[in-house]
């Protein structure tokens, strides 16, 4: 077990500028890199533990919780297990812990700290820059474009409350390297965030980025287990001071054993109608 610290020192990677504009281009997987092309600098920041606030934390007000979430898989590279198995069990959760009247998952995002196993697996490394996946603007495009063919049902779903939650959990171990830190969203301000083009092969969106703000507030939860998930909110539809956003990135954690086994996750993604 990790000591029982109070917080760790760690870099993140801000946004300085939007001047020229920033671009993300999504990496594919299997060793390849994401390019951030635009003005970035690394900034120390503390980044509290969050297991000493347990249950003190909101998908509505911090942005995100930690759940206890037990699996049937035992092999999250096989895909038939993922959409046969996992995408209910993720269903139930998010729907449990939402009150959610319906759930769609979308997309899923397996990443690796080593590059051996991006390699080996086919899978995207760890998110390094601090960012949110969705801004005002895309989250709304992101559901219609999953409804290409049923328009109709995609506006209807418009016209309610619906956010996109992330669940995010390790799928090998006890994560030891490269875990997530969240921000608090009742930290940032809409100044704090920047809209950004997000280039991949299937399709072009936008993303937001952050610039940096001394009052943002950084948690983790140390040693994630594989009988837990983690829930952000990368998107609500309500602009009526409850989180909308949740920035996030990957971070070295001072305090890992040497020889950490290399950080494996899944990070599904899902919409939630209310």
């Amino acid at each position: 077990m990790y000591p029982d610290t109070e917080c760790i020192q760690a870099e993140v990677k801000y946004l300085v500028e939007d001047d020229p504009p920033a671009v993300y281009i999504a990496s594919t997987g299997g060793g390849d890199v994401t390019e951030h092309q635009g003005n970035y600098t690394l900034k120390p920041v503390a980044v509290h533990n969050a297991r000493n606030r347990a249950g003190a934390f909101s998908l509505d007000r911090e942005g995100f919780i930690l759940v206890s979430q037990r699996t049937e898989v035992t092999d999250f590279y096989r895909e038939e297990d993922i959409t046969g198995t996992f995408y209910p069990e993720v269903q139930a959760l998010v729907i449990r812990e939402t009150g959610a009247s319906r759930v769609e998952i979308f997309d899923h995002t397996r990443r690796s700290s080593s590059a051996a196993v991006q390699k080996a697996k086919r899978i995207r490394e760890a998110a390094s820059i601090v960012h949110n996946d969705y801004t005002a603007r895309s989250g709304p495009n992101r559901l219609l474009d999953h409804f290409p063919g049923d328009p109709g049902q995609a506006e209807d779903l418009l016209a309610r409350r619906f956010s996109i939650v992330n669940v995010w959990r390790s799928i090998h171990g006890t994560v030891q390297s490269a875990p997530i830190a969240l921000c608090d969203a009742t930290s940032t301000e809409a100044a704090d965030l920047v809209p950004v083009e997000r280039r991949a092969a299937e399709r072009i969106g936008e993303i937001q980025l952050a610039t940096c703000n001394a009052n943002h507030r950084w948690y983790y939860f140390p040693e994630m287990g594989m009988d837990e998930a983690l829930l952000f909110k990368t998107y609500d539809s309500l602009d009526d001071g409850r989180a909308r956003f949740t920035l996030h990135t990957a971070i070295d954690d001072p305090l890992a054993p040497d020889g950490a086994r290399p950080r494996e996750s899944i990070e599904t993604r899902c919409f939630v109608f209310y």
